[in-house]
Parts: structure tokens; sequence; C-alpha cells
């Protein structure tokens, strides 16, 4: 057996055992098909005030120029699909936020993935990532065979639907690579397209990113436009909708990582609990949370949008 497929069976195997769902393996190299996709995005505006976006273009299309030498990018799966959910009748988090923040939890099992990588084949460079570099993820999500991507932009697996995490090891190592995934298992259906009630996920298979409510409560830093009052159905920090109605997801399985669960009084707060929430109760609930990236002042600014939207 050739060192390559070697090599690829024990990260495979090794991946797995670490708490990741699935994982495969593209040749490093530069995504042409891409670039005029991402340069028509940005000057359509779609990026809005995530100017991070704009920046590092050539490194977003050839993973080379992260890491030198890069032959194989590695993609990999986290399930965080929770047992449980909030009250219906509250104002909402996105799922992915219950938990601690993923940044430092995913890349943790990544950072044991490189080293026992390394302690197994030698001397191998390379870099972890999730959600943390100007990585096109969901490109080589697909190109790695682990899905397809949907109308509303996420990655799709048939067996998982698309509650889980992408992350990537890019590394200067030769390796056996799978065959892209290339069937669109989509079809005719738009649940997600006419679930959106800012209309942010465009017909043509784009999100328009600056409608997003995801957008709205915890990238953009100004006030909320009040021309989408009472379009954000609760939502205070990110939005699941468009995964929520998602027919695919009905095979999401909950997830086994202890560190994904939710804080015991978060699933409980009502919408009064909210409101009044303070900035002690604030760091107590989302110690470890991405909901800290939009901070306490955020937090409380999109609860009041909701508030006054709903006439509260």
């Amino acid at each position: 057996m050739k060192n390559t497929e070697q090599h690829t069976r024990f990260i495979k195997e090794k991946a797995l055992s670490l708490g990741f769902t699935s994982i495969g393996v593209a040749r490093a190299g530069f995504l042409e098909e891409e670039a005029s996709k991402l340069e028509q995005w940005l000057k359509s505006g779609y990026q809005g005030e995530m100017q991070y976006l704009e920046n590092h273009f050539d490194k977003r299309l050839d993973p080379r120029l992260l890491v030198e030498g890069a032959k194989s990018v590695i993609s990999l799966t986290y399930n965080y699909f929770p047992e449980k959910t909030q009250d219906n009748d509250t104002y909402k988090l996105a799922k992915y936020a219950y938990g601690q923040d993923y940044h430092h939890v995913v890349k943790a099992k990544l950072k044991n993935l490189m080293h026992a990588i390394q302690e197994k084949i030698g001397e191998v460079a390379g870099r972890a990532f999730t959600d943390s570099a100007p990585l096109l993820e969901r490109v080589w999500a697909e190109k790695s065979g682990l899905g397809w991507r949907g109308k509303n932009s996420l990655l799709l697996q048939k067996q998982h639907g698309s509650f889980f995490f992408l992350a990537e090891l890019v590394v200067d190592l030769e390796l056996e690579y799978d065959a892209p995934f290339t069937t669109d298992h989509c079809g005719t259906c738009t649940q997600c397209i006419d679930v959106c009630p800012t209309e942010a996920i465009l017909s043509n298979n784009t999100v328009d990113g600056s409608k997003c409510i995801s957008y709205y409560t915890i990238e953009l830093k100004n006030e909320l436009p009040s021309s989408e009052k009472r379009k954000f159905e609760d939502w205070m920090f990110g939005c699941d909708l468009c995964q929520d109605v998602c027919p695919w997801n009905r095979f999401s399985k909950p997830h086994s990582e202890p560190l994904f669960e939710p804080h015991p009084d978060l699933l409980q707060m009502t919408k009064r609990d909210w409101e009044e929430v303070t900035e002690d109760v604030f760091q107590k609930v989302f110690q470890k949370s991405a909901v800290k990236r939009a901070k306490f002042s955020g937090l409380k600014r999109n609860i009041q949008f909701l508030k006054e939207s709903s006439g509260r």
C-alpha cells in the first residue's frame, strides 16, 4: 500500500475518533471557477459592512498562499445540532451559539489532529482553520466530496443536513484525494428562499449577506434599519430559519459534545427575562460563548429593536 493511502486512512480514522462527523481531502490549488463569482458577489455589495471579506482576495482563492508548499486541503465537519432548543415564545439565538464558542472548541480538535499527524507521519507543516481565515470553506468541502451547497449557500449532506461546523487543515502532505461532490440534491425545492423574511436568499443560488438576519444581529455595528422592523421574527443573535425548514435537516441528530451544551438558564429564559437581562447575567450565561462577539450592548440593541417591532 502506498504511503499516501496509509497516511490518508490514518488521518480519516483519527479525525472520526476525535468527534468529527465527516472528512474529505482535496488537492490544494487555485479556485479558478470561484474567482469571477467572488468578484461579482463583492461588486454587488452583498458583503455589506463586512469589509474583511474584501481583504486577501488572492488568498481566498488559493490556500497555497496561506501555507507554503500546501498540497492538500483536509475538510471536516463537526455536528452542533442540539437535543433541546429554546422555548417557542422567546427571543432566539442561532443554535450554533448555545454552547461554548466553536472557534475554540473545534480549533482544539484540529490541533489534536495536526499533532497526531506529525507524531505518526513525521515533519508535516500546516495550519488549522475554522471560519478563521480567508478560505472558501464550503467550496473546499464540496471539492472534498463532503456535500453540496444549497440555495441558502450552506453545505448540505444527505445524512446530516446542515447543522454542523466546517473546519480545515491545509498541509504540505500529498494524500489520496476524494472525488468532488457534483450532484445538487435540492432540486426544485425553494423552502429556504420562501421562508427568509428579509429576502436575503436570492433565486440564483446567491445570498445577499447584507440582508441576512445574522448579518444585522451580529455583524452590523450601527443602528438596525427601521425598514426591517417586524421582519426578524424574534431572532436576537443569528438566525436558523433557512436551516429549520430544510427537508434535509430532518436527518439531523443531536451532537455529543459536552462543550456545546447550553448554560442551564438559557433555554428557559422568557422575553421578559431577556428584556431585563443585566451585564452580570450576560457574562454568566455567555461566559465562553460566540454571543460575546455581539457584546452586551449589541444584544441589548437587538432585543430593544425586537421589542419595538412587536409593540411591547
